[in-house]
């Protein structure tokens, strides 16, 4: 299994940004190792983020994204002491879900 991500959650106002680091090696498929052998493709293909149980967020990611991919995106109606949840699927049927708490 993955290294956990490092989730914040912020509340400004009536918004709350949400930052994620994702550990995760995201290999394209098209690169080779020292051997001149293909390095098999292994990528997130989809995140999902959650506030309360209620999804408010779904992305389909492929191969281009970098290594350890860094998210960031804005919510309304989230308060103080709200659980965000993000879970991602990568394309070996791999998963991880963490969560954090709005401050």
């Amino acid at each position: 299994m993955a290294d956990p991500m490092r989730i914040r959650a912020q509340a400004a106002g009536d918004k709350t940004t949400v930052r994620i680091l994702m550990a995760h090696e995201m290999e394209t498929g098209q690169r080779k190792d020292a051997a001149g052998k293909t390095i098999p493709a292994w990528f997130i293909q989809e995140v999902t983020a959650s506030l309360n149980g209620k999804t408010v967020l779904t992305a389909d990611w492929g191969p281009a994204v970098s290594k350890n991919p860094f998210m960031q995106f804005t919510l309304k109606g989230a308060k103080a002491g709200d659980k965000i949840a993000v879970t991602w699927k990568d394309n070996r049927g791999d998963t991880r879900t963490d969560e954090a708490t709005v401050s």
